[in-house]
């Protein structure tokens, strides 16, 4: 790793790399649910049904992910964007439906119980067998999850099977070694906003939790530090960062001083000799380690074509509750990140990194009741600081990428809709799962079934009635 990292300083250097593109490109993970909206432990089976080299497995066999290639947003790109992944979702849901099954995109899947996460729901991919067994050889004890919510949650895990409750999108961005840093350092800054907006996670074991639990059951479920490690200050794996950076270079130099390598697995190729022979080393060491270190924003490096870039992989958003809900949250962050990283006087340099990880912590919490700090504002609630100030950002980012005025208007007006009516997919879960009443886990069912059934519909979930 370490010489990696010193190739990797080598090619930044001599600026070996590909330019910003501006194209969107997307990952999402999906739940797979049976007829009565129970977790399905069908994965492969349905992977095999789907014939499709763009899906995949995830951690848990209730769980697929499809990548979207990366594709131009101006135009009308962004409504293509979203038809495109409508119409691979279908051809998933029809082909799912044969087996018995149904795809539902939620951030943590309502009726998933303690007893469908341990290590023989695992998939069958040996990668996720290894990274199990590294991360508690490490651990040297069983995983605690303790989250305090609207309702308590406290128990034991003997796997990292807990990670696959966790279904989310990431967001990728291209950008030049040179812009790097202040995207990153943007994407940072703006990461509470983004999870207040789009929370979608309130439920866990059957209990009321955070607004978007998936962010602390991540933290804790992939922790390979036992409770003394902690007590030093040892990094967590997955990590909001300590600072503001400077260079790309800073992220991946961390990786390798913080955090010892989960998968001892090495390539045969010297990434030193390949450089000098003039060819793209793939840097298989480095960004194999990178891909174990789960931060928020995290550095990309890939190697296309023979050329190398840089992506900024943003993390933060749970899946759904619709796929015109995603392509909105998805143009509210890219038409951010074209105006944030390139003001005169950075928002990074008028807030302190501790401020941009506490307005994460407390979106989570409290999704769009949370009071969030801003420069020039102060403390504001979560949704007058979206109106007031990202918003305007936002449109005008998107302006500047060249997306159509009618396809901003209609993206952005459902971010707008969730301001002004409160609900997002969290708080219409909550409502719906008091409005039932009764057995809980129950309520539970009935509330996943009806999530599928308006998921389906694509109406924007700030029109949902409950």
């Amino acid at each position: 790793m370490r010489r990696c990292l010193d190739v990797f300083a080598q090619m930044l250097a001599a600026s070996r790399f590909a330019d910003e593109r501006p194209l969107a490109g997307l990952e999402i993970e999906l739940n797979l649910v049976d007829a009565a909206g129970e977790p399905a432990m069908c994965n492969a089976a349905v992977l095999d049904a789907i014939q499709r080299p763009d899906w995949a497995t995830e951690l848990g066999q209730f769980n697929i992910e499809i990548n979207i290639e990366p594709q131009d947003l101006a135009g009308d790109g962004a409504l293509r964007l979203e038809n495109d992944v409508r119409a691979r979702l279908d051809h998933a849901e029809e082909r799912a439906r044969s087996l018995g099954g149904h795809l539902a995109l939620i951030g943590i899947l309502p009726t998933l119980r303690e007893r469908d996460v341990d290590e023989g729901t695992l998939s069958a991919n040996p990668r996720y067998r290894l990274l199990n067994e590294q991360i508690f050889a490490a651990r040297g004890e069983d995983l605690h999850l303790c989250v305090e919510g609207v309702e308590r949650l406290d128990t034991h895990a003997a796997s990292i099977a807990p990670e696959a409750a966790c279904t989310s999108v990431q967001l990728h961005l291209q950008v030049s070694p040179e812009a790097f840093a202040a995207h990153w350092n943007a994407a940072q800054a703006v990461a509470g906003a983004q999870v207040a907006v789009a929370a979608n996670s309130p439920y866990l074991f059957g209990k009321e939790l955070h607004r978007e639990t998936r962010i602390t059951l991540f933290e804790q479920a992939t922790d390979t530090r036992p409770a003394e490690l902690k007590a030093q200050g040892v990094r967590p794996r997955v990590w909001f960062g300590e600072r503001w950076i400077t260079s790309v270079f800073d992220l991946f130099e961390e990786n390798v001083r913080y955090f010892p390598a989960l998968l001892p697995i090495c390539a045969e190729s010297d990434p030193a000799a390949e450089l000098a022979a003039g060819r793209t080393p793939e840097l298989d060491e480095l960004t194999l380690h990178n891909g174990t270190i789960y931060r928020w924003n995290r550095p990309v490096y890939a190697v296309v074509g023979g050329v190398p870039h840089l992506r900024v992989e943003n993390r933060v958003l749970p899946a759904g509750p619709t796929v015109l809900d995603i392509a909105a949250n998805a143009a509210f962050y890219y038409g951010l990140m074209r105006v944030l990283p390139f003001g005169e006087r950075p928002i990074w340099s008028q807030m302190s990194f501790a401020a941009a990880e506490d307005n994460l912590t407390t979106a989570a919490r409290h999704g769009l009741d949370a009071r969030l700090y801003w420069p020039g504002i102060g403390e504001v609630p979560a949704a007058e600081l979206i109106l007031r100030r990202l918003l305007p950002m936002a449109y005008e980012g998107l302006a500047v990428r060249g997306v159509d005025t009618a396809v901003a208007d209609r993206l952005l007006r459902v971010i707008e809709g969730r301001c002004l009516t409160g609900r997002t997919g969290a708080t219409w879960q909550v409502e719906k799962v008091r409005a039932l009443g009764g057995d809980r886990h129950e309520a539970l069912r009935l509330m996943t079934l009806e999530y599928i059934e308006r998921m389906h519909t694509n109406e924007p979930v700030h029109t949902w009635e409950v």
